[in-house]
């Protein structure tokens, strides 16, 4: 029951990131701070709907 999801960027709305999750376990939006290379910082990255 593991599913590909995007994170995108919330400042620059980049693509950075490809991950798996489980949907039973996480049924929510998944929010992570990670280094974004287009703002060259840490930032918040929200799943991609």
């Amino acid at each position: 029951m593991r599913v590909q999801f995007v994170l995108k960027c919330t400042e620059c709305n980049d693509e950075n990131y490809i991950l798996t999750k489980n949907k039973k376990t996480h049924p929510s939006r998944m929010e992570v701070k990670k280094f974004c290379k287009k703002c060259g910082k840490q930032t918040l990255h929200r799943e991609k709907k």
